[in-house]
């Protein structure tokens, strides 16, 4: 037996226990965590620093750089997680939709764990964390599988997660993880569905792609953000200039950042000069269609790959459009079916768009930036579904569960 499938043994045993202990019993665990990331900070750091060294050796992009480190900052946001958690709702044993049936039986469904989950996720650490979280909390085991350039940060976390779980007396194999970082070993894991239920892929293309040709568990996707704000004529050009701002610099190598502004032409000589000052001062490279460099003659021509491309950096795609019907066909044919916005006053354009745009966050007037399990009340998130079944977008502690049915009965039996 392999040390990876002694750890879906474990994990699945960890789970048929954690249906047993109660919401105060799993939260105390919560805090268990947070008081074990608390305390060991400098662990967690110096591990995380061993990561950055190694990233900046490989010349990785300063974009990917900020989504490794572990700062103070963001293990105070960790913690918070946690916290955030224990204040929601536990859905676990959660019963709806209890009707009686004319031969006196009473049926409904009782909300349950899915089991084991097994999340292979790329540069981010704290992840780890916001995982845990809720997991434990749904009463679900699961086994982390890392990437190579955050694999010591990685373990010094899930470390400081099983010290936590051992305070608090559940079960440490409820959160397992895989050391081994070789893509052998993720082909092994992805055939272990006698251990684990589902598998959430959380990262690039390559990744996405390689798991759902490998694996023969069910997978919910969470890849691409090609995100897009577009700029009705009826806009308030201020506010649409704030708001692209904020969707393509505030952070832009996470997959909620705009990669695509689209411009209604009647605003488009208004509108993008004030863009453009705005993204300059942020170092943003402008990539443009005929149109765009009609106007800002010194950008890049946009081409046809553009559309499609998420850049997870400052680089941003601008394509003016005729209106909201090729602004949302535009989205729905290069988008990833993650988040977009439309900036309008008028009340017609923003419900068409948010009726016809098919993806699992769309705004009117506000930033994509906003799609996030913690920013919608979630806590947290496993991740952004860009798929339909069973879950779409951020994936929380009740998109963790499944509905069973229940039945009551006082001695029926069927003819």
């Amino acid at each position: 037996m392999s040390t990876l499938q002694q750890k879906g043994i474990n994990a699945k045993a960890a789970s048929r226990q954690l249906v047993k202990f109660t919401t105060e019993q799993k939260n105390h665990a919560l805090l268990c965590i947070a008081e074990e990331i608390e305390k060991s900070r400098e662990e967690i750091k110096k591990a995380n620093e061993k990561d950055l060294v190694a990233g900046k050796a490989k010349g990785m992009s300063n974009a990917f750089l900020d989504r490794l480190a572990l700062t103070d900052t963001r293990i105070d946001g960790m913690i918070g997680v946690l916290k955030d958690v224990v204040s929601l709702k536990d859905p676990v044993g959660e019963i709806t939709g209890m009707n009686t049936l004319p031969n006196g039986l009473r049926v409904g469904q009782m909300r349950m764990p899915l089991g084991v989950v097994a999340i292979i996720f790329e540069s981010r650490p704290n992840v780890c964390i916001e995982v845990a979280a809720l997991t434990i909390k749904s009463a679900n085991g699961v086994i982390l599988r890392g990437g190579s350039d955050a694999i010591f940060s990685n373990m010094a976390l899930t470390g400081v997660i099983k010290r936590g779980l051992k305070r608090s007396g559940l079960p440490e194999s409820a959160v397992e993880v895989v050391e081994d970082t070789d893509r052998e070993v993720m082909k092994e894991l992805l055939r272990m569905r006698e251990y684990i239920d589902v598998v959430i892929p959380r990262g690039g293309l390559n990744l996405i792609r390689f798991v759902e040709e490998h694996s023969l568990i069910p997978v919910i996707r969470h890849d691409l953000g090609i995100c897009h704000t577009y700029v009705d004529k009826e806009a308030k050009m201020d506010m649409a200039v704030s708001i692209a701002y904020n969707a393509k610099v505030q952070r832009p190598g996470v997959c909620n950042s705009m990669e695509t502004l689209l411009v209604h032409e009647a605003v488009a000589a208004e509108f993008l000069p004030k863009m453009k000052a705005e993204m300059d001062k942020a170092g943003v490279t402008l990539k443009g269609c005929v149109q765009t460099k009609a106007i800002l003659k010194d950008i890049q021509e946009a081409t046809e790959e553009d559309w499609s491309t998420e850049y997870l950096d400052l680089i941003l795609s601008v394509k003016v459009v005729a209106g909201v019907d090729e602004a949302i066909e535009h989205i729905n044919r290069y988008g990833s079916h993650h988040s977009d916005a439309i900036i309008t006053e008028n009340y017609t354009h923003g419900m068409q768009f948010i009726n016809e745009v098919d993806s699992a966050a769309c705004y009117i007037n506000a930033s994509t930036r906003f799609t996030d399990g913690n920013e919608f009340g979630l806590g947290a998130e496993m991740g952004i579904s860009n798929q339909k079944l069973h879950v779409r977008g951020p994936m929380g502690l009740r998109e963790l569960t499944s509905a069973k049915w229940i039945v009551f009965g006082n001695g029926q039996i069927r003819h």
